[in-house]
């Protein structure tokens, strides 16, 4: 059992800000005590059950079944949130583990408050068969701290020329299909792949990029590109592909959901996906609403990932597609990569930077704590949109009595500085170091498990 006592609890489902205390047994919440209980709080407000008859209450529960020993958190000044859903990571396992592994990644996020991943396939073999899809879940399910969900390709050996064997791998787990890294460029077949997804109910999500239109480009076409004399990559890439999948998705009833936006072209085309009823959800990465490509003022290659930082006109577009529901996530694209292979220049080093313990931080620094954005809406962006997005928000995504026990301690008043040598993850490659963030997750449980917490947390066994 487990008690997280005096934190301030944020709960996206219920509406709940609220200073509580809450009581996990086994892999489930149990009950809340809710500090206020009695005074101003409406309980019915909130949840079928009475809250006050089913929450924990020390004086009366101390001395009956609750007398063993119970782990104890103490939450004074820290946010109780549900445990963030990162609907676009990258293990690089199997095949490229020098750059990361499933337990180094997963470690990562769990220290970043990341309690679900959703691993991309785009590994060495990638994800096309069902023995390689086993392999990942297994490894996953025996070593790491968070729970690992693991993406398909849409077609065998991510050629575009034949689709995988959709329905096999659905049924051995695949979360969902994705040609991560670039789009299905054959549009009959992706057509064929979207109405197989319809049909299974499964998931597409798409990497939004024109092979042809960016060539061999490196930066964003603009400032950056013209900057370091290397080819640029126009809004259009990612745009063209972009009106192509929704209008795909509409036409066969295909459950799309849009990875790494980061053009102002697409908070438009979201908005067009909402007037054809299409089933189009989209997510954005902190880099893209807290960079721009004039922020990349020296040749280091940690500035560059796919899609590229984009204009200010495209940041402001971006932030005001999260507050007005247009983008409904935040993902990172975490993509570890070695330091000898991110020392070299823009057009040689691969794309990509991690971001799995630093997404936090950087969404409550850049939105929240500017007062952009508030904390309920920073929870729903990271936990209960995701969880809806998967199709797992019956359990995952709040915090109510039953739910699963997946929570991120996160204390909104501690200042740090971004230092890679300190991370969990293998990859050390992020533009923010050396940034001063404010925020930082300080205890992540997973299925009733705490699996991290920082040092200076309170964190006791107490016999009650």
């Amino acid at each position: 059992m487990i008690i997280i006592k005096n934190g301030h609890v944020i709960d996206p489902e219920t509406g709940m800000h609220e200073i509580a205390d809450v009581e996990i047994v086994d892999d489930r919440i149990e009950r809340l005590y809710i500090k206020n209980i009695g005074e101003n709080y409406d309980v019915e407000k909130f949840t079928d059950k009475a809250w006050k008859e089913n929450a924990y209450n020390p004086e009366k529960d101390g001395e009956t079944e609750l007398n063993k020993n119970v782990r104890i958190i103490d939450a004074t000044g820290c946010y109780v949130m549900p445990g963030f859903i990162d609907l676009h990571v990258h293990l690089r396992d199997p095949g490229l583990t020098y750059k990361e592994d499933i337990v180094t990644g997963a470690k990562a996020a769990a220290k970043g408050g990341v309690t679900t991943i959703c691993a991309m396939p785009n590994t060495k073999p990638v994800v096309d068969s069902v023995e390689t899809l086993k392999y990942i879940l297994e490894k996953a399910d025996k070593e790491a701290p968070v729970r690992v969900k693991q993406l398909a390709c849409i077609t065998k050996g991510m050629e575009g020329k034949e689709l995988v064997d959709m329905e096999a791998l659905s049924k051995a787990g695949a979360v969902a299909f994705s040609e991560d890294g670039k789009s299905v460029m054959d549009i009959t077949l992706y057509r064929e792949a979207m109405k197989k997804a319809a049909e299974l109910g499964a998931i597409i999500m798409a990497h939004c990029e024109d092979k042809n239109l960016v060539g061999a480009g490196v930066l964003n076409e603009g400032v950056a590109s013209e900057k370091f004399n290397v080819p640029g990559i126009p809004n259009s890439v990612e745009d063209t592909i972009m009106a192509r999948d929704i209008i795909l998705a509409a036409e066969t009833g295909a459950k799309l959901h849009v990875c790494h936006c980061s053009t102002a072209g697409t908070v438009e085309l979201m908005k067009f996906a909402k007037n054809l009823n299409a089933d189009v959800t989209a997510e954005v990465c902190p880099h893209h609403f807290t960079l721009t490509d004039a922020d990349i003022d020296t040749a280091d290659s940690n500035y560059k990932m796919n899609p590229p930082l984009r204009t200010e006109e495209d940041v402001k577009a971006m932030i005001k597609g999260l507050l007005e529901d247009n983008i409904q996530s935040i993902s990172t694209d975490h993509a570890p990569h070695s330091d000898e292979e991110k020392s070299q220049f823009f057009d040689k080093a691969p794309f990509g930077i991690v971001g799995l313990e630093t997404s936090a931080a950087l969404t409550y620094t850049a939105l929240v704590d500017t007062g952009l954005m508030d904390i309920m809406d920073m929870a729903k962006k990271m936990s209960k949109n995701p969880a809806k997005i998967l199709g797992i928000d019956n359990e995952y995504g709040k915090i109510v009595p039953g739910a699963k026990a997946d929570i991120a301690i996160f204390n909104p008043n501690e200042e740090w500085v971004v230092n890679p040598a300190d991370f969990a993850s293998k990859g050390h490659n992020t533009p923010y170091a050396g940034k001063t963030l404010k925020g930082r997750v300080k205890a992540t449980i997973v299925d009733g498990q705490l699996v991290y917490y920082s040092n200076d947390v309170d964190v006791s066994y107490e016999e009650i």
